[in-house]
């Protein structure tokens, strides 16, 4: 039987098999029940990757960015790697983190749904996203939860109609594993309301259990990406299977465990210090249960006692501690065209990512990227209350050159502009913006519209006006 080789892809795919490739998800339903599902037959159409010859026109991005922060812009960017922190403690993430341990995945989980393929409503592909970003209803019940999940589990919910059988039982399979851990862990009673807004989401689970059954966060991703078709390059910051915790230290020598009391702090939530352990070995950074997320909470808590002098990552000792980043970030780092610093929370979503050695190192150095571009936020959060531009590029490079200044130097050697040589503002923002100041620090700035916020008529960033600012910059570059 002849074959037909997807070099791209490294396969090998029988015209006349019955099965289908993980890569070549249909996008539009069949017509017909009955037609057979051979890849490239003629009722369906195919995403397929771009060809390394699509991409030599258009320039490379690696986005450092959270999970919400910069969903709405990545159509902003064609051929992209996204570096993303595992530290989040709160929502679905802080259950899944309680009993069953392990880096936080929620920020990934959000980006990969983010960036499945568009698809017309019904075809596998849609059936598959809403599976995946299927919550249930936040008034619901546990019980009811549970019902609801029982029927995911055992294949019987509506939400299966549409999904191919080989997909169906892949994804599946791997719910039914974490099922299986959490019966392991029946003692912890997990619970299935502690979602974000108090909603199931299946994607999470199904990350979760990847990454427990292969010991690869790398691995999980790869696998959801594949079922999905998605294009998506995705690198969690830290590579690791256990839980990532990071701190602050505020200028008043304050500091605060854990992601959700820095950013947006409830009741009985984020990781404490449990300094009743009769037990001298035991872990003293414990997980609160029930961390209910929501996405109005940042602008209702109060504002810090003082401001953020520094972020560090710590131990389930609470000792402080200094992982090494990802491998393939700083190979990223070193071959796409710009390096984007996203919209989104300053301390907890992009600091974790800069603060690691050898990162402002291998920035400075880049042999690649031609231009370092901020995108500054229209609005103070938590933890950037009172912040003007000036003050997040200063604590962008600040923390940079603390991670890097103990391997090589970095806060002698390099200028500010090693490390950011652009920040895109919108017209509007309530975030001062001093032109002059931030131009005699060798970094330029540009102004762009964004569309108004719905809530509040504050202008946003959308994937327009992130286009438009790197079209002027890469024509200054050009």
């Amino acid at each position: 039987m002849p074959e037909q080789h997807h070099s791209s892809l490294g396969l090998s795919v029988a015209p006349d098999s019955p099965g289908s490739s993980i890569f070549d998800l249909p996008t539009k339903p069949s017509l017909n029940t009955n037609t057979s599902t051979i890849p490239g037959g003629p009722s369906h159409k195919y995403v397929s990757f771009p060809s390394s010859e699509d991409r030599t026109d258009s320039p490379s991005f690696l986005v450092i960015s959270g999970g919400t922060g910069c969903n709405s812009i990545c159509s902003a960017f064609g051929n992209a790697c996204y570096v993303l922190p595992v530290s989040d403690d709160g929502g679905s993430s802080s259950e899944i983190i309680r009993v069953l341990g392990g880096p936080s995945i929620g920020d990934i989980r959000s980006r990969l749904i983010r960036l499945i393929p568009p698809s017309p409503p019904g075809s596998p592909l849609d059936a598959i996203r809403n599976l995946l970003a299927h919550r249930f209803p936040a008034h619901c019940t546990e019980r009811e939860a549970r019902e609801d999940w029982r029927d995911i589990v055992e294949g019987r919910s509506h939400l299966w109609t549409g999904i191919p059988n080989d997909r169906k039982e892949l994804i599946r399979g791997f719910l039914v594993q974490f099922e299986s851990e959490l019966l392991r862990r029946a003692q912890k009673n997990f619970s299935f309301l502690n979602g974000r807004q108090g909603q199931i989401l299946v994607g999470n689970y199904f990350l979760a259990a990847a990454q427990e059954f292969f010991r690869s966060l790398p691995s999980a991703i790869f696998l959801f990406s594949s079922i999905t078709n998605s294009q998506a390059n995705i690198l969690p910051v830290i590579i690791t299977n256990h839980t990532v915790t990071i701190a602050v230290e505020l200028e008043n020598g304050s500091k605060i465990i854990g992601q959700c009391n820095i950013s947006h702090p409830v009741s009985s939530s984020a990781p404490s210090i449990n300094v009743f352990d009769s037990d001298p070995a035991s872990p003293i950074v414990a997980h609160a249960q029930n961390v209910m997320f929501r996405s109005e909470s940042k602008d209702e808590s109060s504002d810090l006692e003082s401001r953020i002098s520094r972020l560090y990552y710590i131990n389930a000792y609470g000792n402080e501690i200094r992982p090494a980043p990802n491998s393939d970030y700083l190979s990223n780092i070193s071959t796409n065209d710009i390096l984007i610093y996203s919209c989104g929370s300053l301390w907890t979503s992009i600091i974790p990512c800069l603060a690691l050695r050898g990162v402002a190192t291998a920035i400075a150095q880049s042999p690649s990227l031609r231009a370092k571009v901020l995108l500054l936020n229209s609005r103070n959060d938590r933890e950037t209350t009172g912040y003007t531009a000036v003050d997040y590029i200063e604590a962008i490079v600040k923390s940079l050159k603390s991670a890097g200044s103990r391997d090589r130097h970095a806060d002698d050697i390099y200028p500010i502009s090693a490390f950011i040589t652009h920040v895109v503002y919108l017209r509007g923002s309530l975030v001062p913006v001093a032109i002059e100041r931030i131009t005699s620090m060798g970094v330029a700035c540009v102004e762009v519209i964004g569309q108004s916020s719905k809530s509040d008529g504050l202008p946003l960033f959308d994937a327009a006006s992130v286009r438009q600012a790197l079209d002027r910059i890469l024509r200054q570059e050009t």
